[in-house]
């Protein structure tokens, strides 16, 4: 809270309002980008089961 206080009374409100700003958003984009790429992992464990349940389900013969 002193660098609140200090850029207080500095009156630079606007960096500290475009610091907060900046980075809301940078961790933001970092959670979506992490999301995405769980996303991706989940979606390729997905179609790896798929595969696999194909290739077996193959070798059987259905009546």
């Amino acid at each position: 809270m002193d660098i609140v206080k200090v850029l207080a009374e500095r009156g630079d409100l606007a960096h500290l309002t475009l610091f907060l700003w900046a980075s809301s958003s940078t961790s933001l984009l970092v959670w979506a980008l992490r999301e995405l790429a769980n996303g991706a992992r989940r979606l390729d464990d997905f179609l790896s089961e798929v595969t696999r349940l194909n290739a077996i389900l193959s070798d059987e013969e259905w009546p």
